[in-house]
């Protein structure tokens, strides 16, 4: 059956898999095909994302991709790759007053550094072919920046910035770098938000006319991002907020 959004045959690289949105977008990518090499930073965590895969001919990585010998060690192991879902992150609710250079480092390594240095490492080793698409996840919150996510709104704000310079640079290979900018997502990062009582977080939700989004609405923008289905788009950012931003 014909479907413009199938991964059949495609081999996926997804990391911050262990958990979350990532682990979500590693599921629903083998459900259309992909081969998928997962990454994640807990092992059992990890292992458990991977026996959820669909079909096989999939592989996981475990490490700290932060880490500079972690990193060359997976470019040693990964084939060559037609898409990249970068989904590792941190989230951080220090208020300005009680921001730390140990606090600027851990949000900004994982949420920018650490994307950085993949994307570039993994165009030096010639391990992104023609034609392949890179998404990286983003936020809403860089333009609904609220208290205390200021060091999380920064570093997503220069993510987007990088990313339009990947489309930029790597356009004429055809290979595409876009973003998705969720707003609040059911996870466990969510649901163990410890500035948020539980009726916060449902006059919160109540604020969404779609109400929170799930794990599986990311991952199926998502696989729209890494199937030819968007061979025409690159430098762009696909906005999801549950209609929480509508005027």
């Amino acid at each position: 059956m014909y479907n413009p959004f199938s991964l059949a045959g495609k081999k996926i690289f997804v990391t911050g898999a262990s958990s979350g949105i990532g682990r979500a977008t590693a599921i629903e990518c083998s459900k259309m095909g992909a081969s998928l090499i997962i990454n994640g930073r807990d092992e059992e965590r990890l292992k458990d994302t991977l026996s959820r895969l669909d079909m096989g001919g999939h592989s996981m990585f475990v490490g700290d991709l932060t880490v500079e010998d972690m990193l060359k060690r997976l470019l040693d192991e990964l084939p060559v790759l037609d898409g990249v879902f970068f989904c590792a992150g941190v989230t951080d609710t220090t208020l300005v007053k009680f921001i730390d250079k140990a606090k600027i480092d851990r949000v900004f390594n994982i949420n920018l550094l650490s994307p950085i240095l993949l994307t570039k490492s993994l165009l030096k080793k010639k391990k992104i072919r023609e034609g392949s698409s890179l998404v990286y996840m983003s936020s809403m919150g860089v333009e609904e920046v609220t208290i205390g996510l200021g060091l999380y709104a920064a570093s997503k704000s220069a993510l987007n910035s990088f990313t339009k310079a990947v489309a930029n640079e790597l356009v004429c290979k055809k290979i595409r770098a876009n973003t998705i900018m969720p707003m609040m997502v059911r996870t466990e990062l969510v649901d163990n938000i410890t500035t948020l009582s539980k009726k916060e977080l449902e006059e919160d939700e109540a604020r969404y006319p779609l109400g929170y989004g799930r794990p599986e609405d990311i991952a199926y923008a998502a696989i729209y991002l890494l199937s030819d289905a968007s061979r025409w788009i690159t430098g762009s950012s696909i906005r999801m907020d549950g209609g929480s931003t509508l005027a």
